[in-house]
């Protein structure tokens, strides 16, 4: 079982930077795959970035490559998601997400493939 919370969010202006926390409890967090997912209003959740269980693989949505970087942090049992040049299309609740694999694998876009989820915390980017 893993336990998540985020933090790190806020309103921000446009072009600005956020690190969002991903904080685990449990003890599996170092063989999970996680990722970061956002869900703006009247949108579905959609993928951001996903890292593997030792950090050295990374992946990103498009639309985010090259302002967003996720890494990780194992002996303290945290993610995060630095997010610079942030655009007010960034604006939206984000969730971390654990999965049980160890690596990204397959589907990592995929909201569904994840088994654990965090409570979410705004992101607000003002033009």
């Amino acid at each position: 079982q893993v336990q998540l919370v985020e933090s790190g969010g806020g309103l921000v202006q446009a072009g600005g930077s956020l690190r969002l926390s991903c904080a685990a409890s449990g003890r599996s967090f170092s063989s999970n795959a996680m990722g970061w997912f956002r869900q703006a209003p009247g949108k579905e959740r959609e993928f951001v970035a996903a890292i593997g269980r030792t950090g050295g693989s990374t992946t990103y949505t498009d639309s985010v490559k090259g302002r967003f970087t996720v890494s990780r942090d194992n002996a303290r049992n945290t993610v995060y998601l630095q997010m610079n040049g942030l655009k007010p299309e960034d604006t939206a609740v984000y969730y971390c997400a654990a999965r049980r694999t160890s690596y990204i694998g397959s589907a990592y876009d995929t909201a569904g493939n994840y088994d654990y989820w965090g409570q979410g915390t705004q992101v607000t980017v003002s033009s």
